[in-house]
This record gives C-alpha cells, sequence and structure tokens, in this order.
C-alpha cells in the first residue's frame, strides 16, 4: 500500500499543534507591529516632504503678487487640500474610484465642446473666461460625483476580486476537489474496481486506516459470510491499487480519527479536507447530503445506467420464477431489474415475448410490468400441441399391430427331450 496523504498530514498537524510553527512565525504581533510603525513614519516624512515642497515652491513663485509670508501661506494650504483628498480617497471602493475617473474624464471630454462654442460667440472675454471656468469645473464635479455613485451601483469591484480569485487558486484547493474517500460499504461491493477500470473515477482515491481498519475486523470475523465480505473487500482494495491510471493512498492517522463510528468519522474528514464520500450506505448518503457534503452512490450510478423501457415497448425475457399473484412470472434483465410479467406461469424456464404495460420507480430500484403477447402465447401454445402430438405418435408406433400379434404361435415350443 502506498503511503499517507502529505498534504493532508501536514494540513491536520498545522490545524492542530500550531506550537510548531517556524522560529521566523513564532511572534508575528512583533513583527506586525513594527512593519506597520514603519510604513506609519514613512507615510508621514512623505507628508511632510510634499508640504515642504508645495510651500517652497510657491514662496519662490510668489503667485497673484502675493508676500512672501502669503505665498508660503498659500503653499502649505494647497498641500492641506491635496492630504485632505487623498484620505478619502484612501477609504474610497475600488468601483467608486474606476467610476469617478472615468466619469471625470468624460465631464472634462463634455467641458471642451462647450468651451469652444462659447469662445466662438461676441461675449467680452472676462464673461468667456468665467463661463469656460465654470463649465469646466461644473462638467468635472458632476462626471466625478455621478461616476462614482453609479459604479458603486455595479459593484466593480466584485469583478476584480472574482478575476484575482480565478487567477490565483492555489494548486493545492484544486487538488483537493479531485479526492475521494472511499467507504468500506463500497469496497465490499466491489462495483467501484470495475468504474475506476473504466475510468470513471479521476483525482485521488483516499482509503483512512479506519475504514481499512473496519475491513480487517470484518475480515478476521467468526461468521463464514462476514469473513468473506470482508476478505472481497481487501482485495478489491488490492485490485484498485494495482491500476496503473489510480492513485490509491491510505490515510494515516486521519484528524478525525479518535471519536465517533466510522460514518461519524468519514463526514469529519470529508469536511476537512474538502473530499467527496464514494459510498453504498444509504444510510450515510443522507446524513452526508443534508450537511452539505458531495456523495458519490454507486447504487444510484447503476439506477441512472438502467436502460430506458417505455410502456408499450416490446421485449423478449427469460421467466424464472412465479410471481405473486395469479398466473404471474417474475424475470430479471441483465442489470437486475425485476420484470412481472401476466399470464406467465406457464412459461417458467423459458423465454417469451413481452409487452410493458408500466414501469414503477421505487426505492429499491426500477420495476418493469408487462404481459405476454398474444402472438408468442399463440406459438408457444402450438409448439407445446406439436410435441404432444409427436409424442403420441411414437406411443403409437411402438405398439404391435393385431397382425402382428396373429402371427406368433399358439403353442410354445418345447425342448428337444
Amino acid at each position: 500500500m502506498s503511503r499517507a496523504y502529505s498534504g493532508v498530514e501536514r494540513r491536520a498537524v498545522s490545524s492542530t499543534c500550531p506550537d510548531t510553527l517556524p522560529a521566523s512565525e513564532s511572534g508575528p504581533g512583533t513583527s506586525s507591529k513594527s512593519r506597520l510603525q514603519g510604513t506609519r513614519v514613512e507615510s508621514w516624512f512623505l507628508r511632510g516632504l510634499l508640504t515642504v515642497c508645495t510651500a517652497a515652491i510657491c514662496y519662490a513663485l510668489r503667485p497673484f503678487h502675493l508676500g512672501a509670508a502669503a505665498s508660503a501661506g498659500l503653499g502649505v494650504l494647497t498641500a492641506a487640500i491635496i492630504l485632505l483628498a487623498e484620505l478619502r480617497l484612501r477609504w474610497a471602493a475600488l468601483g467608486g474610484l474606476l467610476g469617478g475617473a472615468f466619469g471625470a474624464v468624460l465631464g472634462l471630454f463634455a467641458a471642451v465642446l462647450v468651451t469652444l462654442i462659447i469662445s466662438r460667440t461676441a461675449e467680452p472675454e472676462p464673461a468667456k473666461s468665467f463661463l469656460e471656468c465654470a463649465v469646466l469645473v461644473a462638467f468635472a464635479y458632476l462626471g466625478l460625483v455621478v461616476g462614482s455613485k453609479k459604479a458603486r451601483d455595479l459593484h466593480l469591484e466584485r469583478i476584480g476580486e472574482g478575476a484575482l480569485s480565478r487567477t490565483a487558486a492555489p494548486p493545492a484547493a484544486m487538488l483537493q476537489e479531485a479526492l475521494k474517500l472511499l467507504d468500506t460499504s463500497v469496497l465490499i461491493d466491489g462495483r467501484i474496481a470495475d468504474i475506476c477500470e473504466a475510468q470513471f473515477l479521476d483525482g485521488t482515491l483516499i482509503v483512512p486506516e479506519f475504514v481499512l481498519h473496519e475491513l480487517q475486523l470484518v475480515a478476521d470475523s467468526s461468521d463464514v459470510l462476514k469473513r468473506q465480505r470482508g476478505r472481497r473487500g481487501l482485495d478489491v482494495l488490492e485490485r484498485i491499487r494495482k491500476m496503473p491510471r489510480v492513485e490509491v493512498r491510505i490515510l494515516e492517522n486521519a484528524p478525525s480519527s479518535q471519536a465517533g463510528d466510522v460514518d461519524h468519522k468519514l463526514i469529519e474528514l470529508a469536511r476537512h479536507i474538502g473530499a467527496k464520500i464514494v459510498t453504498n450506505d444509504f444510510n450515510l448518503n443522507k446524513v452526508a447530503t443534508v450537511q452539505g457534503l458531495s456523495v458519490l452512490n454507486v447504487n444510484q450510478l447503476a439506477n441512472a445506467l438502467k436502460p430506458v423501457v417505455l410502456p408499450g415497448e416490446p421485449m423478449r425475457v427469460s421467466i424464472l420464477r412465479e410471481g405473486k399473484e395469479a398466473n404471474q412470472g417474475v424475470a430479471y434483465l441483465d442489470d437486475g431489474t425485476m420484470v412481472v410479467v401476466d399470464g406467465a406461469k406457464r412459461f417458467i424456464n423459458k423465454s417469451v415475448d413481452i409487452t410493458v404495460t408500466s414501469v414503477h420507480q421505487t426505492t429499491a430500484g426500477k420495476m418493469i410490468f408487462g404481459r405476454v403477447d398474444s402472438e408468442s402465447s399463440g406459438t408457444m401454445a402450438r409448439q407445446a400441441a406439436a410435441g404432444a402430438g409427436r409424442s403420441d405418435t411414437s406411443e403409437r408406433g411402438t405398439e404391435r399391430s393385431p397382425l402382428d400379434r396373429g402371427t406368433r404361435a399358439i403353442y410354445p415350443e418345447t425342448d428337444a427331450d
């Protein structure tokens, strides 16, 4: 048998034993605090550098014919406005930023078109300058506000998060989707080997150690039937393990192997590693489905692969035994589906053509009801009559005629002496 699934073991150890982390991660609080303090110092240094630069530029250029002190104060005020805008934009959502930027660009483009029209009017220059500036500011503001609002309604940040989650999906999560946990019942049943041989199961097949232990207990049972079932399960597991395109791993030291029965352990382990349960157990299937786990039931697969039969279709079956009702016969298809045929009691151990009358789906499977075809019934009756006639003729042919009896000697021969 191959060794345990190492990825699952590492995950279990990391989740249950946090003290085994490396030394570099033993003090996350200290390292995070130091990084946070360094980031804050750098931020305030950049903000102070921005304030000094804007004040120096305004002091050197002296805009609006202001004095030295007034120009420096104007530079500090400009830096304060920029820092306030930075704080506001920091808490803005991604969709709001993208929508606001797009809306502001559209607003400026529309304002340029309006200013081209204003420049061709006969208004005085001061009025034209005022209208152009007002249009630029108004259209840019309206585009920024409307674009930010509409983008928040569209939730553009979710589109970005979905794209990032699709591109940055870890390989481990993709591997966990292909894990299959084998139950004891499906190994004893044996059909899972044929399914694996037909390559209808992909991914890694995991057999927990407690399932293997249960198989061993069944194989060591004093009951002959249980012992045969357990050995069959072990043989099926060995057969699957020898298949070249199927990977089977025995999971040792499972995280949930310390409490509960086998079904409870399988459910807990499937939830822990994100695997699907492969089973034939009806109750385990229901409990796992209620808890939101994925279950692959071999019985459901077999029922789904049964041929579809519609009322009125002809069918040829072999009647094996008598049915419960009067004059009924019972036959079975190759997949085990029971066929109840009315009027087929006299055709036991014979093949007969029937017509399907109805199909019923039950919890145990599918049942087909039919009746014997009239042509088939007449043919069978004629064959039976012909067989009876031939037997009577042969019996009559073996009898001696009266003439033959008359040629016999009346007196018996006597001995010569």
